[in-house]
């Protein structure tokens, strides 16, 4: 015998309700279900009564929102945060990070890496990180056990590491875990092949023919920095987005992280592909590398995502600072204030990522029929009075620590602030042991 219509599994009374779609809109007074894993109701508080529901929380104070999704990052490099700072790329890559990776990247790194970046994550409102890094699978796994959504696009480089020999040998073994995860709901499989300077144009032509075939997503590092595209262009005569272009690697699953060297000809390219463009800034501020021109972008109707990038680089994986500094970069980078408000950076942080994923369908608003991917958080408090605007404050005065609940496809993974599936004490006990690890390895 089916369940009554009226009844509900969790019943959510937040004071605010931001759905991002429609775009700037914030409700007062209403109320959320939650149904099978997904938004089954959203209606004014009075209708909510009719409601029978197994869980029901009152949210004081709160505003409701979607999870925040994280487009790009390297999760495991959280246990490198810190580990060189103050430095340009390339320098940064090849003096500093390359080294201590292939001295100390491992399965056990990636696991306890992972798990540290999550629960960061979790912490601060993300509940959807997309991850290119090494060892994949011990990546899915810790992202399994801690219930959050992922998008893992396994690496796929020309020279060898600890987890691959060749390009070949890459892409076998991330077609392999695409298999092994293959009824997880929460995962998706995609390819990361590094950047144009460090995977060859047959290689990525492969990438870009078994992407088609397999039409899954495909995410890349490209026009990082002025001196990237410049050398591209003395070695090959063309621009990198134009390489892609080339090879038919540039269409509507590519996600393309950083884009901070962009010309007129290359946003009309992105915007005629439908390519997505994924905006890191605050790594981007932090190596020098540019700023990426996201209201140029998002007036040509390319779709924007934003990312932290890695731990290494940034040094957090708090989307909430990732929102506020997009906002206020945009508006220099444009030489006008009104450029790219609250509004269009909160959908960047949502509605952008799962477009860019080709999960628009199922997260990335609160709307009725999608997954219960969502988070709580508390305004009350001084930093974010007088509350004139509730989203606003969200983006300007949010600083993460105010998430109070969490939730994907239904399942709550912070209550109170606290993490209901990782053993925080135990984690950090794990990390610290790395820090002495590659701290004296280091000296």
């Amino acid at each position: 015998m089916s369940a009554p219509d009226n009844t509900v599994d969790t019943l959510l009374h937040p004071d605010w309700l931001v759905p991002v779609v429609p775009r700037g809109v914030v409700l007062d007074g209403h109320s959320l279900a939650i149904t099978g894993g997904r938004i089954s109701h959203i209606l004014p508080r009075n209708l909510a009564a009719g409601l029978q529901a197994k869980e029901e929380l009152a949210l004081p104070g709160r505003a409701l929102m979607p999870g925040l999704v994280n487009l790009h990052g390297h999760a495991a490099m959280s246990l490198l945060r810190g580990y060189a700072d103050d430095l340009p790329l390339m320098p940064w890559l090849e003096q500093h990070i390359w080294p201590a990776e292939g001295q100390h990247v491992s399965a056990e790194f990636v696991r306890d890496g992972t798990e540290l970046a999550i629960a960061e994550m979790l912490r601060s409102g993300t509940t959807t990180f997309s991850d290119m890094y090494f060892f994949p699978d011990a990546a899915a796994a810790v992202a399994i056990d801690s219930g959050i959504r992922c998008q893992l696009v396994f690496p796929v480089l020309d020279f060898p590491t600890a987890w691959a020999r060749d390009a070949d040998d890459y892409i076998s073994k991330g077609l392999r875990l695409r298999d092994d995860v293959k009824h997880q709901q929460l995962v998706t499989i995609g390819f990361g092949p590094h950047a144009p300077y460090t995977v060859s144009r047959p290689n990525l032509q492969k990438v870009a023919t078994l992407a088609a075939e397999l039409d899954v997503p495909v995410q890349i590092h490209l026009h990082e920095t002025r001196g990237e595209v410049l050398a591209a262009v003395e070695e090959n005569g063309e621009r990198p987005l134009d390489t892609l272009n080339a090879i038919g690697l540039l269409g509507p699953r590519t996600q393309c992280v950083h884009m901070t060297d962009l010309g007129e000809q290359d946003m009309a390219l992105l915007a005629a592909t439908g390519a997505h463009v994924v905006h890191c800034p605050q790594s981007n501020m932090k190596l020098a590398s540019g700023a990426c021109p996201t209201a140029k972008l998002l007036a040509r109707g390319v779709n924007v995502a934003l990312g932290t990038d890695g731990a290494a680089s940034n040094n957090s994986l708090n989307m909430f600072m990732e929102m506020r500094a997009a906002a206020l970069l945009g508006k220099v980078t444009a030489a006008d204030a009104a450029a790219l408000p609250a509004e269009d950076s909160l959908y960047m942080a949502t509605m952008g990522g799962a477009r860019a994923m080709g999960l628009a369908d199922d997260i990335g608003s609160l709307e009725v029929g999608k997954q219960a991917d969502l988070i709580a958080v508390d305004l009350s408090g001084p930093e974010c009075q007088p509350l004139y605007k509730p989203l606003s404050q969200l983006v300007y005065a949010g600083n993460g620590s105010q998430v109070s609940h969490s939730w994907v496809a239904g399942h709550i993974l912070v209550r109170d602030g606290n993490l209901t599936r990782i053993n925080i004490t135990d984690l950090l006990s794990r990390c610290s042991q790395w820090q002495q690890t590659i701290n004296s390895e280091q000296i």
